[in-house]
């Protein structure tokens, strides 16, 4: 016994003299290493260990010691990495203060784009958003592109998140194609971000063509973690074009990787999840898909990393307890439903993408109530089911005649118009592209005589009259159609100036400018789409550019203002009419 005793203290004592040996050879290897050197050993090492912490410790002792502030200034930054959110600012408001008079172009933005990262890390999205739009504020002052172009991926990011994804494609195709400084990770990442986008917005093409050369590129590089990536990516594109078999195929593999020990980051763990749950809902399997959203469930609680597609993950399970009558699990699923919900609507301030929102939280509030109360007192749940649908008839039905009585004023008014038109054509033997005068809610113009006066006291009556004909061959022609009408131009254009042109028209035309222009836009788009065959079946954008305007929503907004009539009702008006003349 003695003996066993005596070898397990021997052991024990080589293992501690193993380890301080291994210490004292560490530490020496650090003194030996240059800044460029561990900094490069830092970055290569696995974020969280042991060692790259120590390297970063070390890094700052040297530089305070050397009174090195720009390698100060690296310390902190390489510490935040290896903390937690509350140390990591910590280390990064200590940044803030040492570079406080730098005159590197990489500060103060630098300190703003690591600290929205850190938040976006720990999924607190608005403090990050907040701090990115500075980050690219200090970036733009400083000119620095790099730190731009990360800000604006960032914020694309973001975007994607909530939704905007036309918007984020657009700026992640820009950077992974049509810039020279972004380095070969960073481009991979955004052709794999740029192909999630393009499902989203139905370019199922684009983003196949971008996973299947990620899926190569990365088995080439031998690169395990980004092929697992684009396989998961993979999976979701089957899953949208109801694939589902091939979707799971692909998604399982993707589970046995990600949850193998730290492979996986909490993104790619949920997402791979809901795409597997989605993918057997597609096939009926309800049992599967329920474990999967369980899961996820379990995760969330686990982690706290929560995402808009919970709700549908949420929603899902509270139809599938409540069909088999599971009250205990569908209340459960119900008070799980609300906090998620609770925190997107605080956090993010977001719709959910394509949800029906068949549990809004008010009505879902009250469904929990009437659970509640059913789990309690049974008897009462058909009175309150009861009382329930006749408030969300009672509802409905106001809401749908509050819709048709618009939707009857706006058939009306644009009823009118079209007479409007067909009564000016008939009356004068109008050109079809002749805009009408229409009456809306504009001032009155004031009567000649006292236009003349009002104006005779700063422009000439020669160079009103002058300014009025302009105004009059201007409308005669049709140049207001022209894109990229000013004041300015329009002054320019006829030989007098803003001050002059923008008066005459406001006292002779009893409006300002934009007004103006836009009011001889809409008359003649009002004419030429009632007597227009052609031009009426054009697509909206197209209509929207011929007529001036540079999108088809400041057409749209502009028709409704002058008219008070949606643009879509209109249309549809002059169809039937059509149809019922001929």
């Amino acid at each position: 016994m003695m003996k066993i005793k005596s070898l397990l203290l021997f052991f024990i004592i080589g293992v501690v003299f193993y380890h301080a040996q291994t210490l004292n050879i560490r530490k020496n290897s650090l003194e030996e290493s240059t800044y460029e050197e561990l900094e490069k050993e830092f970055y290569n090492s696995a974020v969280g260990e042991e060692n790259s912490k120590s390297i970063a410790d070390y890094y700052l002792k040297k530089a305070k010691s050397e009174k090195n502030t720009t390698q100060i200034a690296e310390g902190y930054v390489m510490l935040h990495f290896t903390e937690d959110l509350p140390n990591a600012l910590k280390y990064l408001d200590s940044l803030q203060y040492i570079t406080k008079k730098s005159k590197e172009n990489t500060y103060p933005a630098r300190i703003y784009l690591l600290r929205g990262n850190l938040y976006s890390k720990n999924d607190n999205l608005q403090s990050a958003f907040n701090n990115y739009i500075l980050g690219l504020k200090y970036a733009k002052e400083k000119g620095n592109k790099r730190q731009i172009a990360m800000a604006h991926i960032s914020i694309a990011y973001l975007n994607n998140y909530i939704g905007k994804h036309a918007e984020t494609a657009k700026v992640l195709r820009h950077y992974a194609y049509d810039t020279d400084y972004m380095n070969e990770d960073e481009i991979n990442s955004l052709k794999l971000n740029l192909a999630d986008a393009y499902i989203e917005i139905n370019k199922m093409d684009s983003a196949y063509v971008l996973i299947k050369d990620g899926l190569l590129d990365s088995k080439k590089n031998k690169d395990v973690y980004r092929y697992h990536q684009n396989l998961g990516l993979l999976g979701y594109y089957n899953l949208h074009s109801r694939n589902y078999q091939k979707a799971i195929d692909g998604l399982l593999e993707c589970e046995k990787y990600f949850f193998t020990k730290s492979n996986g980051s909490k993104r790619n763990q949920n997402y791979t999840l809901l795409y597997l749950g989605k993918s057997y809902a597609g096939l009926k399997e309800k049992e599967k898909t329920v474990g999967f959203f369980q899961k996820i469930d379990s995760l969330v609680l686990k982690t706290n990393y929560i995402y808009p597609e919970l709700r549908d993950v949420y929603t899902y399970l509270i139809d599938y307890y409540k069909e088999n009558g599971d009250k205990e699990k569908q209340l459960y699923y119900v008070d799980r439903f609300l906090k998620v919900d609770q925190v997107l609507d605080m956090q993010f301030r977001y719709i959910s993408r394509e949800l029906p929102r068949r549990y809004d939280t008010p009505e879902l509030q009250q469904e929990k109530e009437s659970i509640t109360n059913e789990l309690t007192k049974r008897k009462s749940l058909f009175y309150i089911v009861l009382s329930l649908l006749l408030i969300s008839h009672l509802l409905f039905i106001n809401v749908y005649f509050k819709y048709k009585k618009s939707e009857k004023n706006y058939k009306k008014i644009a009823q009118d118009l079209i007479q409007s038109v067909n009564e000016n054509r008939v009356g004068k033997n109008t050109d079809p592209e002749t805009p009408i005068e229409i009456h809306s809610e504009i001032l009155p113009v004031e009567n000649t005589e006292n236009s003349e006066d009002k104006t005779s006291r700063t422009i000439s009556e020669d160079i009103a009259q002058t300014i009025l004909k302009e105004l009059e061959i201007f409308e005669n022609k049709d140049q207001f159609l022209n894109k990229g009408i000013t004041l300015g131009s329009l002054a320019k254009k006829i030989k007098t100036n803003s001050k002059y042109l923008s008066e005459i028209i406001n006292t002779y035309k009893g409006k300002n400018f934009a007004t103006y222009l836009n009011d001889l836009r809409i008359d003649y788009a009002i004419s030429r789409l009632a007597n227009d065959r052609k031009f009426r079946s054009y697509k909206i954008p197209f209509i929207a550019e011929e007529l001036g305007y540079n999108n088809e929503q400041a057409f749209t907004l502009a028709f409704k203002k002058r008219t008070g009539t949606p643009l879509s009702i209109y249309l549809k008006e002059i169809e039937n009419m059509s149809s019922n003349q001929g």
